[in-house]
């Protein structure tokens, strides 16, 4: 089997990460396969609940990253993954895991991927997609009230305190390792049309 091509999707939270990854898969089907950074938060078990809630979860330590680059580089070379599944209702990794199968293109999403040399190195295109703070707000307050259980109170409260000068710390730094810069993510299509044509040219090659 030909090398896998790698592809790093990051940006701000909200900024369309998701989107960009969900149409990928669309268009490719199984020759994609996905895994998101999103999903190696650290079990935190032992922690109770409500100092689970403190935790600065747009900071890089919050991340098992060393796990992320095992099974990252175990699907480069064929094999399959157990990848952990986390529930952020609960602000805990759950002891069941997903089966990730290999495929000739391996999408890599999350806020802080670019944010570590060593992730980077890993990856052969290099994605930002970069969103107006305004807008990755309104959709964070959407998402996390309607599939995450949140209040409003609390989503507001987290992003002022931790989301947003996380990402002006590290994630928004993090952009001059991209290949590519993509403004309005899964709506600009001119820049998706690119991206699915530099997929579709490798899988024919």
């Amino acid at each position: 089997m030909k090398e896998p091509i790698v592809i790093g999707i990051a940006g701000g939270t909200g900024s369309g990460k998701s989107t960009i990854t969900r149409r990928l898969m669309q268009r490719f089907g199984n020759d994609v396969t996905a895994i998101s950074y999103d999903n190696y938060y650290k079990a935190q078990h032992e922690t109770p609940f409500e100092e689970r809630v403190k935790v600065n979860y747009d900071h890089p330590d919050a991340f098992d990253t060393q796990r992320f680059l095992k099974d990252l580089r175990a699907l480069k070379s064929g094999k399959v993954i157990q990848c952990p599944i986390y529930d952020f209702s609960i602000h805990d990794r759950l002891e069941q895991t997903k089966t990730v199968r290999p495929a000739k293109v391996i999408l890599v999403e999350g806020i802080l991927i670019f944010a570590s040399q060593e992730l980077c190195d890993e990856m052969d295109i290099r994605l930002f997609v970069d969103t107006d703070a305004d807008v990755r707000i309104l959709r964070r307050i959407v998402r996390d009230v309607r599939d995450r259980g949140r209040s409003l109170e609390s989503v507001v409260n987290q992003y002022l305190t931790t989301v947003k000068p996380m990402h002006e710390q590290y994630v928004e730094p993090s952009k001059k390792r991209a290949d590519i810069i993509i403004p309005e993510g899964g709506h600009n299509l001119v820049a998706l049309d690119m991206i699915m044509e530099r997929v579709r040219a490798h899988l024919e090659h």
